[in-house]
């Protein structure tokens, strides 16, 4: 079969190498693509926003499937314009990816189904908003309400940053439109998990665990960034656990956008908090996690082409998701800057040792070909560096190792992601 993928980042590379292991698939296409994608699929050059020419091209070149991961394609409905045109596609459709879209509404949703989360309010005026901060409890989170690339959270510890953070989101539009609205949360403390999952509208196949570091800055300091880093398992998730979220929020959210007449085929992303009177759901996210994506599918035995089907068929309770008894660690190679400003264009050297090392991958963010033909950096997040080990601590050490091996000019990374693996 022949299969698209829409996307170009590590995330996306990851599922191309992924899928590209699938004994069903003899054509591999991805739009836009990166340099480091390139070498599994063909790239087509196409963004993911112009939903028009993707269908166009899924049509001439009798694409049996399309995989759309990113979330702004998703939200704006490029399901919808695959299926309209009589194609097959993998994603929640337009009004199912609103559990991501919308902040309001997820909060919404899990309040009317109680479903365990923060307490919140909603506000469309800033105005409002800042009188009710008047009385808060601090710390207190603003989120935007729309998406804004993983940024458009706010940790504020007084009453002072709440209010400069009503002004960013909602009066400087740092994140554009996503600030129309916001939600004001109370803040949780505990560990962070995200648990990636499969749904086909009715049933749900729950995948490994996974931790992710969203600061900048070694010791979480620095601004939020799309992740700098991440590991899988959680040595915090525990089958204890997993069995509240499997009765409490897995199952209860299908269930509950099912009743919105919702249906959500696709993957839910649950970004939860461990907190001490039990697991709450932080925020959904409806696709693939990036960089959480890779370290879950070098785990994961399944031909996940095989998986998408069934979501899309709604057999999914005939799957059995099997994982690797190992661990993976992913470390990003930021530009230095990242997230405000950085410079791009560099040269990338050291990639080739990839290709001859067990266990240790480079997925690529932000990469592309210069006119000389050299790979050069092009993006914020440039390469996510993962490797497995047969524990954590091993996966950690090998994937720090693996940094070493690339190179150029302004390379950044956090020091200490899985870090507390060590400490353990």
């Amino acid at each position: 079969m022949k299969v698209l993928i829409v996307g170009g980042g590590g995330r996306e590379h990851a599922i191309a190498w992924k899928v590209a292991q699938s004994p069903k698939v003899e054509k591999l296409y991805c739009a836009p693509g990166n340099a480091g994608i390139a070498e599994v699929a063909e790239c087509v050059d196409i963004g993911v926003m112009e939903f028009d020419r993707l269908v166009t091209f899924a049509r001439e070149n009798t694409v049996d499937l399309t995989i759309v991961a990113p979330d702004d394609p998703l939200a704006a409905g490029a399901v919808d314009a695959f299926e309209a045109a009589g194609l097959r596609a993998f994603g929640p459709r337009k009004n199912a990816a609103i559990l991501e879209g919308s902040k309001a509404f997820s909060k919404d949703l899990m309040k009317k189904y109680g479903i365990p989360t923060a307490s919140y309010e909603t506000f469309d005026s800033a105005e409002a908003a800042l009188a009710y901060l008047e009385q808060a409890k601090m710390p207190i989170v603003l989120k935007a309400d729309g998406l804004a690339l993983g940024k458009g959270v706010l940790i504020c510890n007084t009453l002072k940053e709440a209010k400069m953070g009503v002004q960013t989101l909602m009066l400087d539009k740092q994140f554009g439109i996503a600030g129309n609205r916001i939600v004001i949360e109370e803040f949780m403390t505990g560990r962070e998990v995200s648990v990636l999952s499969f749904v086909d509208g009715k049933n749900i196949r729950v995948m490994t665990s996974a931790q992710d570091h969203k600061r900048a800055k070694d010791g979480d300091q620095g601004l939020n960034t799309g992740g700098m880093g991440t590991f899988s398992p959680s040595p915090f998730y525990t089958k204890e656990i997993d069995d509240f979220c499997r009765k409490y929020i897995y199952q209860p959210t299908v269930d509950a956008m099912r009743a919105e007449n919702r249906e959500f085929k696709g993957i839910i992303f649950f970004g939860l908090m461990l907190t001490k009177d039990g697991p709450r759901v932080l925020e959904y996210n409806a696709r693939f996690g990036d960089p959480e994506t890779q370290v879950v599918l070098p785990r994961m035995k399944n031909d996940i082409v095989e998986v998408f089907e069934a979501c899309i068929d709604g057999t999914l309770d005939q799957v059995e998701l099997e994982f690797a008894d190992n661990a993976a660690v992913c470390v990003v190679l930021a530009s230095d800057g990242y997230p405000e400003h950085y410079e791009k264009g560099y040269p990338i050297l050291g990639l080739e040792r990839f290709t001859k090392a067990d266990g240790y991958y480079v997925f690529h963010a932000g990469s592309k070909w210069d006119a000389n033909g050299a790979i050069v950096t092009n993006g914020g997040r440039v390469l996510g560096v993962t490797a497995t080990g047969s524990n954590l601590k091993e996966a950690r050490a090998r994937a720090y190792e693996a940094t070493k091996w690339v190179e150029f000019e302004n390379k950044y990374m956090r020091q200490d992601i899985g870090k507390a693996i060590d400490e353990m």
